[in-house]
Parts: C-alpha cells; structure tokens; sequence
C-alpha cells in the first residue's frame, strides 16, 4: 500500500488533511505532520506523522482510489534528491515550451539564496523571485516561485517557460567594479551534476520543451539563424546551455 509523508501532494494528500484537521491545500508540510500524528495519538496508532498502511486503513481511505491518485501523481509530480536535498517537482499547470537556463550574475565564490534574489527582484518591483528553481554552489536544488505561475526571467517568454538559475556567471577579479566584471561559467561541479539531474527530471514532466540558455533567447538580428555573441541580450549563462544539453 501506498505511504504519504511530508513533502506528498495531490488529492489524497488534501483528504487526509481534511480528515485530521489540517489546512486541506494538497501539500504535505510540517503543519500536517504533527495534524497527522494528534490523529493517530487519538486512534490509538503509532504517532509517526506518516499515513502508511495502519493509519490509512483506520482513516478509511480507499485502497482502489489511492491506487488511481497515485497514478496521477506519479504522472505529474516527481519527488528527487539533489546533493542530498529532497524536493517535489511538479507538472505546470501552464503549457510548457521552453526550459531557460540563468546565471545570477554573481561573481565566482560567492553565495546567494532564494531569499536574497527574492529580496532584490521585489526591490525592481516583481512580485517574487523571477526562477522557479535556483542551484546553489553546494549543487542542492531550491524551489523558487511556484511553477504553476509564469516566471518573470526572459521578457516575451515567461508565460510558457521554466526558469532555472545557477549561482554565480562572472568572474570575481578584486577591485574591478560589479558592472565590469566578464561573464565566466563559475559553475562548481556540484552544479554541473544537479543541473543535468534536474533537466533530466523536467524532461519527464515536460517531454516537449525546449531547454536553452537566457542569451539563446536574444533576436537573430541578421537573420542567419545562428545567434551570435554580438546579438546577445546578455551573456547569461555565461556557457553554451542550448549546446550542452541539446540530447536531453
């Protein structure tokens, strides 16, 4: 039988929370948990905080219709692991065509988080961060904004793309002003393996998609169909991400 536990998402997930009292949004959290685990206290079952086979026979959940909803779910949400972080990736609701690929323009070495890039892209006036996923130097993959909303990181394209952004993209040379600073692929190989990890993993949500990096997406000025470094919006990613990635 099926187990839900934290990070789960889906209807069974939002029947159980009904059923113990938590907010019925669908998403397994630590709220649920510790909802789950004062239900199973009550009915006299092992407080774990996880629905396995004891606790979802004593809820009367239908075996059948978990069997169908888990189906569904394994269509449309992935749960992986990159260096060692657990995360859920699911299906957009929107459509899907393009896969972008960012740099943060960060100098090499140096650490930012979601948090931060949040901070700074509210301060322009968005309204959250524009990456709906962001790798840190450390390879771990970090949720950005809700994939179900169209991402603010490539003008003209946000409405059906997913954005993914690596920390770093320029070269660190003290004394030399941010705005001087060359682009440069600071990606550790930390980074490299998540990436194709996580690129991988979207391939099975989005089959179709086209993955390419944010300057792949700049206008073919002379229209030879090859857009050239001269034609480049901005360099990011700072490599060849349409290149690298093209048999994914």
């Amino acid at each position: 039988m099926i187990t839900y536990r934290e990070g789960a998402r889906g209807t069974v997930v939002k029947q159980i929370q009904k059923l113990v009292g938590a907010y019925p949004d669908g998403i397994w959290g630590k709220a649920t948990t510790e909802c789950v685990k004062v239900w199973q206290r009550e009915h006299g079952l092992a407080s774990d905080g996880v629905a396995g086979p004891a606790t979802l026979t004593k809820m009367g959940l239908s075996a059948v219709g978990m069997a169908a909803v888990a189906q569904q779910q394994t269509d449309n949400v992935l749960r992986v692991s990159y260096a060692g972080k657990q995360i859920v990736l699911k299906r957009s609701k929107r459509r899907i065509d393009y896969i972008a690929i960012h740099c943060t323009a960060t100098p090499e070495g140096t650490d930012t988080t979601v948090e931060d890039i949040r901070k700074n892209h509210r301060a322009q006036g968005w309204s959250d961060i524009g990456y709906h996923y962001v790798i840190y130097r450390d390879g771990t993959v970090n949720m950005g904004r809700d994939v179900d909303i169209a991402g603010a990181h490539v003008s003209g394209y946000n409405a059906n793309s997913i954005g993914i952004s690596y920390v770093g993209g320029l070269e660190n040379k003290p004394g030399v002003p941010y705005a001087k600073l060359p682009a440069k692929d600071t990606r550790t190989e930390e980074q490299k393996a998540s990436m194709l990890a996580l690129l991988m993993d979207l391939r099975k949500l989005y089959p179709k998609a086209i993955i390419q990096g944010h300057r792949d997406f700049s206008p073919d000025r002379n229209g030879d169909g090859v857009i050239s470094a001269d034609e480049w919006i901005k360099a990011c990613p700072s490599f060849e991400a349409k290149r690298e990635f093209r048999r994914v």
